[in-house]
């Protein structure tokens, strides 16, 4: 005998099911809906990354190194400081350059000649540097009265950020609620720092990998061992006196 039971459950199973199944629906849309908000379309300072180093990540590219060299006052030859200038920056492209070396000298100036006999003494002092093979290439001068420089340049491994510093996307006051309550560091925020420490790495390939280590001293190993035999303690002692001052110095009469 058929007591019903059966025709009322199968309606509640089928609203459990249903329920369950938007329950499931709505879910997966929150997670679409999440996704969505990091989508290509969306707004790249809102999910900028926290970390400065993925924010602003310090890349290596070659790019130009150069020196201006102005024309020297006596003939144009070069003076102390000038031959200096170009000793180092000799040794640093045979430090670190890549390809030849370039000088871009001006040409309409009222001191064309004196530019040629400048142009001679930076050959000269790359030559006594071991620098030889320097292209010339020439530039108008647009306003004669002003100094034009010879401008050496070589491309070389540098290191620096793949943007520009000091953009500000977003606003820092109250105008945007959203960012301002999500605690969140502004989009700019390390953007020097990371530029700065870029700038002040004298090789760029010591942030890709490490230095091999150099030779150990042998001397000081021995003996720290010795004192490790005997029980002592092999850390060093540094000893600085302090001097004393003669308390009549400075005194009143």
């Amino acid at each position: 005998m058929d007591d019903g039971r059966s025709d009322m459950t199968a309606p509640s199973r089928n609203r459990s099911l249903r329920t369950q199944s938007l329950a499931a629906a709505l879910a997966l849309g929150a997670l679409l809906g999440g996704c969505a908000g990091k989508g290509p379309n969306s707004d790249p300072v809102s999910f900028a990354p926290e970390d400065v180093r993925e924010r602003h990540p310090i890349v290596l590219r070659d790019a130009p190194r150069s020196l201006d060299v102005f024309v020297g006052r006596a003939g144009g030859r070069l003076d102390s400081r000038q031959a200096q200038d170009v000793a180092s920056f000799a040794r640093e492209y045979r430090r670190s350059g890549r390809g030849g070396m370039v000088a871009q000298v001006p040409t309409g100036a009222r001191r064309d000649h004196a530019a040629h006999n400048t142009l001679a003494g930076i050959r000269a002092e790359l030559s006594r540097n071991g620098v030889s093979g320097l292209s010339v290439r020439s530039y108008p001068v647009e306003d004669p009265d002003l100094a034009s420089p010879i401008r050496l340049t070589f491309a070389s491994l540098q290191a620096g950020l793949p943007h520009q510093c000091g953009q500000w996307p977003t606003d820092l006051g109250v105008s945007d609620y959203k960012f301002d309550a999500s605690n969140e560091a502004y989009w700019n925020f390390g953007c020097a720092t990371q530029a700065t420490f870029a700038a002040q790495v004298a090789d760029p390939i010591d942030l890709v990998r490490a230095r091999g280590e150099g030779r150990p001293d042998i001397a000081k190993r021995m003996g720290a061992i010795g004192k490790i035999r005997q029980g002592q303690d092999p850390s060093t002692q540094y000893r600085q006196q302090t001097p004393q001052i003669n308390s009549s110095v400075g005194g009143s009469n």
